[in-house]
């Protein structure tokens, strides 16, 4: 306890002087008159002194939480397809064709009735040729269909195509601009095909894209892009991804017959791509196969050209 003793003339006098040095919480234990005043005894008994911190004995901490696993390789069939690693996981476990058929799409080609169908790709990527192929198919079938180039900037594009057409004894129509397509595709009689093959197009390319969006759309078409097997994975899914945001749906692998590893098709088609058919040899009349889970299962474990790798020469 802390006492003092105050002196004033008067009390009122000394109790202000208590009040300001000890504050309001000071106790008067006594008062007397002196010679000239008054004599006042305060005191304050000190701040209760604070709690102490109790730390109690906690639970352990807990265990850093164990490492993520390191990736599993592909499977050994996959391995020399160069997938990339995240698909490559997404195919692990059961048969190789149901896995194929749970993680990707599979569809049949669109016939070119109810829509037009337009073929588009990359420079090189097999249209033309893609394009005589199911021309082909369908007068083998008795269709004659309506083959329509918009290609007029590429050397010989037309020219080579028409050298098809005129063997089918079918006429092909030269439609660069998106008035002249439309006018093109107004000849088409009740119940027939068109076939659309286009000019390469770098989906990239805003001016280009942005062409080839006003063709389809001038058209109405139903866009499948043609993409060659052999590329990079990582480029052929960028490519598809372009050309999915541009309207198509579907994808029709070429070159099949030469590449002997397929990541690309299978990191093309995870990009949302439906697999409809394949470029699988030259030949106008026999260059295509359909794609199903069963056949392109085969084609990744057998190698190209459906022949072991043991039998592929180097």
């Amino acid at each position: 306890m802390r006492l003092k003793l105050y002196r004033a003339a008067r009390m009122a006098d000394a109790i202000a002087l208590v009040r300001a040095e000890l504050g309001e919480e000071a106790v008067i234990l006594g008062t007397r008159r002196v010679g000239g005043g008054v004599e006042v005894t305060a005191a304050l008994e000190p701040p209760e002194a604070p709690e102490p911190i109790l730390i109690r004995p906690g639970p352990p901490p807990a265990a850093p939480p164990p490492p993520p696993p390191a990736p599993r390789p592909p499977p050994p069939a996959l391995l020399r397809h160069n997938l990339p690693p995240a698909l490559a996981r997404r195919l692990e476990g059961g048969a190789l064709a149901e896995r194929l058929a749970e993680v990707l799409a599979f569809a049949p080609l669109p016939e070119g009735l109810l829509r037009p169908l337009l073929l588009v790709g990359p420079p090189g990527a097999g249209k033309t040729l893609t394009c005589a192929k199911l021309a082909t198919r369908a007068v083998m079938a008795g269709v004659q269909p309506l083959v329509v180039t918009t290609d007029a900037a590429r050397a010989g594009a037309a020219e080579q195509l028409a050298a098809f057409t005129r063997l089918l004894g079918l006429t092909l129509a030269l439609a660069a601009e998106p008035g002249t397509l439309a006018k093109a595709l107004a000849h088409r009689l009740p119940g027939q095909p068109i076939l659309i093959d286009s000019a390469g197009c770098n989906p990239f390319d805003p001016a280009e894209a942005r062409a080839l969006l006003t063709l389809a759309r001038a058209a109405e078409a139903e866009m499948v892009l043609v993409l060659p097997a052999g590329l990079d994975p990582a480029e052929a899914s960028d490519l598809a991804r372009g050309y999915a945001l541009l309207g198509a749906r579907h994808l029709l692998p070429t070159r099949l017959d030469q590449a002997r590893r397929l990541g690309s098709v299978l990191a093309a088609a995870a990009a949302g791509l439906a697999l409809t058919e394949a470029g699988i040899g030259p030949g106008a009349a026999e260059g295509l196969a359909a794609v199903t889970p069963d056949w392109l299962a085969a084609r990744l474990l057998a190698g190209a050209g459906g022949r072991g790798e043991e039998e592929i020469p180097a």
